[in-house]
């Protein structure tokens, strides 16, 4: 029998996103005042003109940490690297590690250095990514900004900021564009008093269960989503009834992110292989950044009875299509013209039909 999998006790990461005067850092201040809000490091990114040499500002005495000159997708990535394996080293431990983006901030490249740098994989886990939109202005902010659709699009939680400002046309078409935008992100309106429980984990079975809620009505078919502002961003849903070989969900992700990885922003689910069908394995990855596949100690409460894959994949102008072939044939769902796993696995190249 296999061995059980471990606590994880890593510190959690959460990254608040969300355009320029979604109120990110009216927020944090709220939450900072919540006394269940504790061994908390924030790490805040802004524009300013302080000089490359002051890149890391610390002020240890409210735990607050600031990287300035850059934004965090782009010339301060290395500084955010640094920042948090500075806090891994420092021996206190941390509950959580909150991101504030500048809203400027693709958050697509602060996900892929987590996943790939194997010092912040042993020290730090992604918890959530939670983006902020204003009511007043957020779907001309969608309209015109790729970054904005690209922060609603990756986020676990959205939170709609400035409902009181709007009227409630405005609330409502936002909140409709909202659901279309990203059917498996809860939307929460932020009239009452921020609750730390918008820091809490997004735990697979939250995924895994929203993403068959979203979907049961197609009876295991995969919905692809283009709705109004931003119709150029695909979520889709591919869900699995019964086990894989973990080596066919390895080989699947492989080829996907070989093929795609350019486009994808996010990739996430919860996974029953085989080999070990008592623990699932969840799946984490951004473009072709993934998490190391690691098992959970047992099935979440939730997902006892509702076993299988159910993974999403969350991207710019995705192939619907080709994705629900590509993971159809590693599943071993084989339809005329198409190839299967052994195909597939063995010379991906000579697969008429599909791209490698």
């Amino acid at each position: 029998m296999p061995a059980a999998a471990a606590e994880d006790t890593r510190t959690g990461v959460v990254l608040v996103t969300g355009f320029l005067g979604a109120g990110k850092t009216t927020l944090l201040n709220r939450l900072l005042k919540d006394p269940s809000v504790t061994d908390t490091a924030v790490i805040v990114n802004e524009f300013g003109e302080i000089s490359l040499d002051h890149l890391l500002v610390e002020q240890p005495t409210d735990g607050m940490i600031e990287l300035a000159d850059g934004c965090l997708c782009c010339t301060v990535r290395g500084a955010l690297v640094d920042t948090l394996l500075d806090l891994a080293d420092a021996g206190r431990k941390l509950k959580r590690v909150i991101i504030e983006t500048t809203g400027l901030a693709d958050p697509v490249p602060v996900l892929q250095a987590l996943a790939t740098h194997d010092d912040l994989i042993r020290a730090y886990r992604l918890d959530a990514v939670l983006t902020l939109i204003d009511a007043l202005n957020g779907l001309q902010t969608l309209e015109d900004h790729e970054e904005a659709r690209s922060q609603v699009a990756v986020a676990d939680r959205l939170l709609v900021t400035k409902s009181d400002l709007a009227d409630d046309g405005e609330r409502t078409s936002l909140l409709r564009h909202l659901r279309a935008s990203n059917p498996l992100a809860p939307i929460t309106e932020a009239r009452e008093p921020a609750s730390a429980a918008l820091l809490a984990p997004v735990r697979p079975a939250e995924i895994s269960a929203k993403a068959m809620a979203v979907h049961h009505h197609d009876h295991g078919h995969h919905h692809d989503h283009h709705h109004g502002p931003g119709h150029e961003f695909t979520s889709i849903s591919l869900e699995h009834r019964t086990a894989m070989p973990r080596k066919a969900l390895e080989n699947f992700l492989d080829l996907l992110r070989a093929e795609l990885g350019s486009q994808i922003l996010r990739i996430k689910g919860l996974v029953e292989t085989s080999e070990d069908p008592e623990r699932p394995v969840v799946v984490q990855g951004a473009q072709r950044a993934l998490h190391p596949l690691e098992p959970l100690a047992q099935w979440p409460q939730a997902m006892r009875g509702e076993r299988g894959v159910q993974l999403v994949v969350i991207g710019k102008q995705l192939d619907a299509d080709y994705i629900r072939r590509l993971f159809a044939a590693f599943i071993g769902q084989v339809a005329v013209d198409t190839p299967d796993r052994a195909a597939l696995e063995e010379n991906p190249l000579a697969v008429s039909g599909f791209r490698f």
